[in-house]
């Protein structure tokens, strides 16, 4: 809903009512507002399936992250990866459901690539550990539910690249 709070506050701000042009942007956010649920839903209900075929992808393309030295190298260190990657998989969610990138951005965007040089984890990895989330993710949707969530990860992705 924060595209209808916006525009609420835009229009409070200038001490009018919504456009027309605002409320069909408003009528438009409703409108996929069902499949913005079922995608959500789906990534939230597959969670485990998601994360267990990303990291396979993950291991197949850096090995090195598991061998001894590597940033997941260890019980320990490999769950704190999970944990990770479950985090970024519920932050896509927030966005898918939101319809808007700003919750991506504002909870989890800021700074990440300043706190992951800092742990001394390869940034590189992180944006191909969600890139295989994304591949995992949207093997489970239907095409226009893949396409609709597409951009989300691409946002992450980049923000990490």
């Amino acid at each position: 809903m924060a595209l209808v709070a916006q525009v609420i506050l835009h229009a409070d701000e200038e001490l009018r009512y919504p456009t027309s042009g605002e409320l069909q942007s408003i009528r438009d956010f409703l409108a996929t507002g069902e499949q913005r649920v079922r995608i959500a839903s789906t990534l939230a209900e597959n969670e485990k399936k998601i994360i267990d075929k990303a990291v396979q992808q993950l291991w197949k393309l850096h090995p090195e992250y598991i061998l001894p030295g590597g940033n997941a190298y260890g019980q320990r260190q490999r769950a704190l990866c999970l944990r990770d990657y479950g985090w970024y998989l519920r932050l896509i969610s927030y966005g898918v459901v939101a319809g808007d990138k700003d919750p991506i951005e504002n909870i989890g965007l800021v700074g990440v690539r300043e706190m992951y040089n800092s742990l001394g984890v390869p940034v590189v990895g992180m944006a191909d550990a969600i890139r295989c989330l994304k591949t995992a993710s949207l093997a489970l949707l239907d095409a226009e539910d893949a396409s609709a969530a597409s951009d989300y990860f691409d946002y992450v992705i980049q923000a990490m690249s």
